[in-house]
């Protein structure tokens, strides 16, 4: 396999949730792994999610996890994950679908570039950019 760069998504005990959310969102296959099927049974993190990785549709890879109940949470800050293509209503519905139940930071509209471009933070406090890029102009 040639390397790859994912996003690895943190979470404080609702991994499952937001990564179930990110497959409503993206489709595709989701993998999902708790605490106690890597041996920790009796641990209070048993329930937990020690990994989980949605192969989306689309090619995008994402993987998250709680963190343990031994270590500090930090919630997800400085950093954004941007889609950005052509294709207007994957993009849209994407869109729609993140910040439905999360907040518009910047609203999904024409830009001074050209393009149309927004910004949200989801339900699960991660933040999100989309770039429709506008379409190429025939001669």
């Amino acid at each position: 396999m040639a390397s790859r760069l994912n996003p690895y998504l943190s979470f404080n005990g609702n991994a499952r949730q937001a990564m179930e959310f990110y497959a409503g969102v993206f489709g595709g296959n989701l993998a999902v792994n708790t605490f106690a099927g890597f041996g920790a049974e009796d641990s209070p993190d048993a329930d937990r999610i020690m990994h989980a990785m949605l192969e989306t549709d689309a090619g995008y890879t994402i993987m998250g996890a709680d963190v343990p109940s031994s270590m500090e949470y930090r919630p997800m800050s400085g950093v954004s994950l941007s889609l950005s293509g052509d294709d207007a209503d994957l993009l849209r519905g994407y869109w729609e679908k993140l910040s439905a139940s999360g907040t518009t930071t910047m609203p999904l509209q024409k830009q001074a570039w050209g393009d149309e471009f927004g910004m949200c933070v989801d339900q699960f406090g991660v933040s999100w950019m989309v770039n429709i890029s506008r379409p190429a102009e025939t001669s």
